[in-house]
């Protein structure tokens, strides 16, 4: 395409820098508005418009469609149906609120991110951290670095671990094939568990001694309710791994089924809703304005962000990305800012527009780009809360139970910054 800079003006690609901005800027100076999920789903939607008649005045609209319907629905769908889910397990009793037992929740949460999705584990996890941490008033650092672990670094192990890893999978990655990123997977979230133990213990040390002496005392029994939505969590882990084109042929030839993966998960999310009763999810503290914060903030986004995935596609081979580093780093930068599922999906796009040949190939392209991309994607999803979802979504179960977090700007220069981007150069430096 000799006019594709005309066929996606620069200036197309504003409504998303503004829905970032957006994103950034409203929290800090009109807060009490921006609280209000209605006004989020208006500044989308007004963002959103102009977006929308130019793909359709530019005969993109397919590609509008296909982004709504083929990933911000099944997006949707999934985090939704284990926000659900999860929000239906209750973890009742309080533990000391320790170093070490805090560092073994993100631990065990970096292994169940692989198994059932970040999202799945994040959700899972969130509250009963929260709860354990209760009588603490220094807590802010450990929900960062559970969003560092267990909602990105820990899902890199399998297709089910973060949506950009099933794209992969989807395109014909086989699914054991991941399991070889784990000295990527380890080193990473080794390094991220030592560091928040000594973050931790620094903080648990400075702690009034009134509060240490009540998380001390009020010891109660770990006890769990609602453990028939485990079932149901099952459900959505094996309908996300084998309801698919590579085991259901019909997925591909009939229409009909396209989304028959999407009304399994929808369907153990109603069961869930059935079987659960309102008082396990009342001691969760449970309400849907999380949910309705990512489904409105995500929907101004996968639209806006429509024209910046074309931009990058039309104009790949002039970008000067061919090489494992490169792809690392600038598959990792846009899935700081766009989300990382589309953006691992372009950068494979454009591996596979390389051509390149190599001994070992993985899906059409070699084995040391689509490490690359996998990693990059996955790891830099956490640099910011909109690179993943449920980045936003354990940011405002911690807010409802009134956890103060950073904003946009701060969560990146007072973590992702100093404690993320160095540990994402040495994985490049030994890995990649």
């Amino acid at each position: 395409m000799e006019n594709n800079h005309t066929v996606i003006p620069l200036i197309t690609l504003l409504p998303f820098i503004l829905m970032l901005l957006s994103i950034a800027v409203f929290p800090l100076f009109w807060n009490h508005w921006w609280e209000k999920n209605r006004n989020k789903l208006i500044v989308a939607i007004i963002l959103s418009i102009p977006i929308i008649i130019f793909l359709f005045t530019a005969d993109l609209s397919e590609k509008l469609f296909e982004t709504l319907v083929f990933d911000y629905i099944p997006f949707i769908v999934l985090l939704g149906s284990l926000f659900t889910i999860t929000g239906g397990i209750y973890l009742s009793g309080d533990i000391e609120a320790k170093p070490i037992i805090n560092t073994s929740f993100l631990g065990i949460g970096a292994v169940l991110a692989s198994i059932m999705g970040t999202t799945g584990a994040a959700m899972l996890l969130i509250r009963p951290v929260i709860q354990t941490n209760k009588e603490r008033e220094f807590k802010v650092h450990t929900i960062l670095f559970f969003i560092g672990i267990v909602a990105n670094c820990g899902g890199l192990l399998t297709p089910l671990g973060d949506p950009p890893l099933f794209m992969m999978y989807l395109r014909g990655a086989p699914f054991t094939w991941f399991l070889q990123l784990l000295p990527e997977w380890l080193v990473t979230n080794l390094m991220l568990l030592i560091i928040y133990f000594l973050v931790d213990s620094y903080y648990h040390k400075k702690e009034k001694k009134e509060a240490i002496t009540r998380d001390e005392t009020n010891i109660r029994p770990i006890r769990i309710e609602g453990k028939l939505n485990f079932i149901w969590l099952i459900g959505v882990v094996l309908a996300v791994a084998f309801i698919n084109e590579q085991y259901i042929s019909l997925i591909s030839t009939n229409h009909y089924y396209k989304f028959l993966r999407e009304g399994v998960i929808v369907g153990m999310a109603m069961l869930s809703l059935l079987f659960t009763t309102r008082l396990t999810r009342q001691s969760n503290n449970f309400t849907w304005e999380p949910i309705k914060e990512v489904a409105y903030l995500f929907l101004g986004i996968f639209i806006t962000m429509v024209p910046c995935i074309l931009y990058l596609e039309f104009n790949a081979k002039s970008l000067g990305v061919n090489f494992a580093s490169q792809f690392y780093y600038a598959a990792g930068g846009l899935s700081s800012v766009l989300d990382n599922t589309p953006t691992a999906v372009t950068f494979y796009s454009l591996a596979l527009g390389l051509g390149q040949q190599s001994a070992n190939m993985v899906a059409g392209i070699p084995f040391d780009l689509m490490k690359a991309i996998s990693v990059g994607a996955v790891f830099f999803g956490s640099m910011t809360y909109i690179g993943n979802g449920p980045n936003f979504m354990v940011k405002s179960v911690a807010e409802e139970n009134n956890i103060k977090m950073p904003d946009f700007f701060s969560y990146i220069y007072k973590f992702s910054l100093i404690v993320l981007l160095p540990i994402f150069i040495i994985v490049q430096l030994l890995f990649i």
